[in-house]
């Protein structure tokens, strides 16, 4: 139906100096996974691969999701972690109207300012959205993917740093989503799923996890 994904589950390992200098730095780790995508897709790689991650923290250990066309974690620095990879193929055809579902989604909520009339044809910054306008804003942007939201739990996650082009220095807010809702458009679902949702995709957001919800 779709085009092929696969999800690569790895428990990071904490004694990694690759691991250690990813988590401090959002633009390491993006350069690290984008080596388990193949080579020469063209001036845009990442979107070309469809690839997308989320660090799920524990008290325990950290993991990361990593989702993409193609994956290949043999490719990941020695001593990484421990990678298990899964075809995403039965949990997008599983996907019908009327499904209750579990999700969580780290997501970059922005909006961008308002400018004057004189400034016609240039365009605002981009400012964070926190608290109650972020709540709205994923409940627009889960609606537009074709999900009912039932319930959604914000839980503010540290801010991701990195360098840019020019070694500009980035940051982005996020927050990561919990709840569950219901299937509206099984289509639009499946294409959330595979492109992501939103901004800062490069920096760990974006990436929508589903599973049936108990019954």
């Amino acid at each position: 139906m779709s085009p092929r994904a696969a999800l690569a589950r790895i428990r990071l390992n904490p004694h990694s100096r690759a691991v250690q200098s990813d988590l401090r730095n959002a633009t390491d780790m993006h350069r690290t996974l984008m080596r388990l995508v193949p080579d020469g897709l063209g001036d845009s790689p990442r979107q070309a691969a469809g690839l997308l991650y989320r660090l799920d923290v524990s008290d325990t250990f950290n993991t990361l999701l990593v989702q993409a066309s193609i994956l290949d974690p043999t490719r990941l620095p020695d001593d990484y972690g421990h990678a298990d990879v899964k075809d995403l193929t039965p949990v997008l055809n599983a996907l019908q109207k009327g499904l209750d579902v579990r999700y969580r989604i780290v997501v970059n909520p922005v909006k961008t300012e308002r400018l004057p009339l004189e400034n016609k044809g240039q365009r605002g910054k981009r400012i964070a959205l926190t608290g109650p306008d972020a709540d709205q804003w994923w409940a627009r942007r889960a609606h537009e993917a074709g999900l009912h939201l039932t319930t959604a739990l914000p839980t503010p996650i540290a801010a991701v740093h990195g360098r840019g082009n020019n070694t500009v220095a980035v940051r982005h807010h996020l927050v990561r989503y919990d709840g569950t809702a219901t299937v509206t458009d099984p289509d639009a679902l499946a294409e959330a799923v595979l492109g992501g949702i939103g901004r800062a995709k490069s920096y760990g957001a974006g990436l929508l996890s589903l599973a049936r919800a108990a019954v």
